[in-house]
């Protein structure tokens, strides 16, 4: 994003230089340990084999990665759902409420589900926490013909993805802060998946944005 900028005054820098002088001036974001748990895979609902392991993906709206995560306010926490598109790592369906039941993830679904092409129906994969396996979530991806993965062993590794998106909302755009109330956190959080979406680039991508690729591509 800044190449242009060090063309045009003849700036020379590598990335670890650069880093070390954001560092100097204390421009980096330090990341925060989790302390509020977000997934219960105790219980005795139906789970799904890991059916997105290993694959690639040539284009958007092919797999789909979810995941729930907590955001502080000085009274209590706030918990989002988030679903990001395997390919082009846009984030598709996202929800933020008060509650930890299914609701809010079902929420996201919903938003995903309203930009999908007809006809397209993309892996669902999550962690087997009970917000994904519980019917009211579940039926929704069946009525869709949906197939659903989920995690197995490793949780954290075989979602690997949409913890990764995560860690993004919350390490650069500042979502792990402790807000004030919660209508600041969910607009902070509304441009949060705006900037993610439309103007973080991606090296994966070559560095293009993630809702660029996932218009053009589709």
């Amino acid at each position: 994003m800044l190449q242009k900028e060090f063309a045009e005054n003849n700036i020379s820098i590598g990335r670890d230089r650069f880093f070390e002088i954001l560092k100097q001036a204390n421009l980096l974001v330090e990341r925060k340990p989790c302390r509020a748990r977000t997934t219960d895979s105790r219980h005795c609902l139906p789970v799904f084999h890991n059916l997105f392991s290993g694959k690639s993906w040539s284009g958007p709206n092919q797999a789909w990665v979810s995941d729930l995560t907590y955001i502080r306010t000085e009274h209590d926490f706030l918990y989002t759902a988030l679903i990001t598109d395997a390919y082009s790592r846009k984030i598709v369906g996202y929800h933020i409420g008060d509650s930890l039941e299914a609701q809010g993830c079902i929420g996201a679904l919903e938003m995903a589900l309203k930009g999908l092409p007809a006809g397209q129906r993309p892996i669902h994969h999550s962690d087997r926490g009970i917000q994904y396996c519980c019917h009211a979530y579940v039926d929704i991806l069946l009525s869709r013909q949906f197939t659903i993965s989920m995690t197995e062993i490793l949780h954290c590794y075989e979602n690997s993805m949409a913890e990764r998106v995560n860690g993004t909302l919350k390490d650069e755009y500042e979502m792990n802060r402790t807000f004030r109330t919660k209508e600041q956190a969910k607009a902070a959080l509304d441009q949060a998946v705006m900037q993610y979406n439309h103007r973080r680039p991606h090296l994966s991508l070559k560095y293009r944005c993630p809702a660029d690729v996932h218009a053009q591509v589709a």
